[in-house]
């Protein structure tokens, strides 16, 4: 249960309602504007698709504030997963609430578990310069299980922008800057359950989403996923 949750949130891996678009940053943001990515094994098999869609965009002072529905399906079609991300923009960065990162399907996991969580958002600037480094992000939890303590680790860290390189994908040909992270995951309940892995996803000025992302486990590529739509 512990690693199907991991690899739940993984896979998803950072209010006044109007039509009309909003930008931010060189970003539009439109309610029910969004995008699609598909997802491939490391053999380049279709997974399936995550749909998000932009809902409820906002002014708050200076700052555009919105919310992003998110619904993952299956190789099939079917869906298995949904959540709604809070997330901002400022003008120079872009911010992803933390607290969004876990569904409140995946918190039933930890029913009677008297969690508490802190959180560190995650931070997209606006613009990337290589070289740069990015803030670190994450979600850790404390709680108890009868006299049994659990700890809840979700760590996102060493972000850097790596490279700046054209990248052709079926949503169009983009100038892309190649953002590299580590994502580390750790649930102690009894033992402990970890997960680490690599991240490389590239991210394109003017665009909310990642428009290509790769994982890998010690070095060895565990799939991707591409920005196949935006509409």
């Amino acid at each position: 249960m512990k690693k199907t949750l991991l690899w739940s949130i993984l896979m998803l891996l950072c209010i006044h309602i109007e039509s009309i678009a909003q930008e931010c940053g060189g970003i539009i943001i439109k309610q029910d504007s969004g995008f699609e990515m598909t997802n491939f094994d490391a053999k380049g098999k279709e997974t399936g698709k995550i749909i998000y869609k932009i809902v409820n965009v906002s002014q708050e002072g200076s700052a555009t504030v919105f919310s992003v529905d998110m619904e993952a399906l299956n190789a099939k079609g079917k869906s298995e997963l949904k959540n709604t991300y809070q997330m901002k923009c400022d003008g120079n960065v872009t911010t992803v609430d933390a607290k969004s990162l876990i569904s409140q399907e995946q918190l039933k996991s930890f029913k009677d578990m008297e969690m508490k969580f802190t959180y560190d958002n995650i931070e997209y600037p606006t613009k990337y310069v290589v070289g740069d480094k990015l803030k670190d992000a994450s979600v850790k939890g404390t709680g108890q299980s009868g006299p049994m303590a659990i700890t809840f680790d979700m760590l996102i860290r060493n972000r850097s922008v790596v490279g700046q390189e054209n990248i052709t994908i079926p949503s169009g040909t983009f100038d892309a800057y190649k953002i590299k992270s580590e994502m580390a995951f750790e649930m102690k309940m009894g033992f402990p359950v970890k997960m680490e892995m690599e991240s490389i996803s590239y991210r394109a000025p003017g665009v909310l989403w990642d428009l290509k992302t790769e994982t890998y486990r010690k070095g060895k590529l565990m799939g991707h996923s591409e920005l196949t739509k935006i509409f």
